[in-house]
């Protein structure tokens, strides 16, 4: 499949998204996030995809945020959708109607689809990563670093405010005083302080990275049926916004009650008895809008 701004690769189970954009840089535009979106849909679809990795081309940067070719006036849209041709939000009096799709957030809707995912994805920062070139990556489930990465929310500095539902997700995962201490100052963040912070799994040498993030793919996903990870995937993300342990309760419910009535289910017990590796007969494409339905969830993109 062709790409203008990505790569992707798809070998023994493992999908690699490559952002790449010819100049080492990788900074996103409206063509990236085009991509992007549509490239998680392919991961979706494939029933042989079990994980996904994320990264940049060469060693320089991952992402350097976005493209800022256009001068002084890159965040000033107008009349013109930052991530599609969906045409202006201004209304005919100069008012913007906030609820017109040109009026979104492209950083958004790129973490939004990623967190939708039924596939673990696994961020492997090559090198920098800068503004959306590090929010869009908070929904993923793992980020992996090498040692030349480094990360700058520096949205204050250049006059915007963090993007991607990052005030979201970011505070979640490093706690709201380094959230705030990070976006404040825009200062530009090394791979051991992420690390210490929880940002990152962990770090690499340069020429180890993508292997450690495709050996981390194969543990995760080697022993599990698909359809239980991509269950459990959005179960957790789920938790973190539920007001009391009682909503959880419900959910676990409803999908122990699936997942037990399952080919996958018969499968688990019955290999595990007969001391085999299992073959699970579930396909995600098939059996996710079972689970999904009992999710009450706005349109993510």
């Amino acid at each position: 499949m062709g790409y203008e701004t990505i790569r992707y690769d798809m070998t023994e189970g493992i999908a690699t998204i490559t952002l790449d954009r010819g100049d080492g840089l990788n900074a996103m535009n409206k063509q990236m996030t085009l991509d992007l979106l549509d490239v998680f849909d392919v991961t979706d679809d494939d029933d042989a995809v079990r994980a996904v990795i994320v990264t940049g081309a060469g060693e320089r940067s991952f992402c350097v945020g976005a493209d800022l070719s256009s001068g002084g006036e890159t965040f000033d849209f107008g009349d013109d959708a930052a991530w599609s041709d969906a045409g202006s939000p201004l209304r005919a009096d100069g008012t913007v109607d906030y609820s017109h799709p040109g009026a979104r957030d492209g950083g958004g809707l790129i973490a939004l689809r990623i967190f939708a995912s039924r596939k673990p994805i696994i961020a492997a920062f090559n090198g920098v990563a800068a503004g959306v070139g590090t929010t869009m990556t908070l929904p993923m489930d793992f980020r992996l670093a090498s040692d030349k990465a480094r990360f700058g929310l520096v949205f204050a500095r250049r006059g915007i405010v963090p993007e991607a539902a990052s005030s979201w997700f970011l505070p979640r995962l490093i706690g709201i005083g380094k959230a705030l201490e990070w976006c404040y100052s825009g200062r530009i963040v090394p791979a051991d302080e992420a690390l210490k912070a929880g940002l990152l799994r962990s770090i690499h040498a340069p020429d180890e990275l993508i292997p450690a993030a495709r050996a981390l793919a194969r543990e995760l996903t080697a022993h599990g049926a698909p359809v239980s990870i991509a269950m459990t995937r959005r179960m957790m993300w789920a938790g973190l916004a539920m007001q009391h342990p009682m909503e959880a309760h419900r959910m676990d419910s409803r999908a122990v009650w699936i997942r037990g009535r399952s080919g996958d289910a018969f499968e688990g017990v019955t290999s595990f008895l007969e001391k085999r590796d299992a073959r699970f007969p579930d396909a995600v494409s098939q059996k996710w809008a079972e689970f999904a339905a009992f999710f009450d969830e706005p349109d993510y993109y």
